[in-house]
């Protein structure tokens, strides 16, 4: 099993065809370093497509989800990088509304 400490996802879309050294770029671009037991997530333009890369501390991962129908709940109007909890991103591969869970989803006006 692979230890993940954080998962990180990345707004701006990633061309799919991309391996583990363009990918790994990416993240280090966008993230400033790939640190170890880190994930790091990113979508395709339609979003329903998904890459992640997993540093685990001697080697990097990447693995790639696609969705046969419908669209993985991608944020395109945030800046930069949101961090997920490990709930979130359990609904984000499924294809559910992970931005409705935790704080988001709590009701404090009625």
């Amino acid at each position: 099993m692979i230890r993940v400490d954080a998962v990180w996802l990345a707004v701006e879309p990633l061309d799919m065809r991309a391996g583990t050294e363009a990918a790994l770029a990416r993240v280090v671009n966008v993230f400033g370093a790939a640190r170890p037991h880190h994930a790091y997530l990113f979508a395709n333009r339609r979003a329903n497509r998904m890459k992640v890369l997993v540093h685990d501390g001697i080697g990097v991962w990447l693995a790639a989800r696609r969705l046969n129908s419908g669209r993985f709940s991608w944020p395109r109007d945030v800046g930069g990088t949101l961090t997920l909890t490990t709930e979130q991103l359990n609904a984000l591969v499924l294809g559910l509304p992970w931005q409705r869970l935790g704080d988001a989803g709590v009701i404090t006006l009625l």
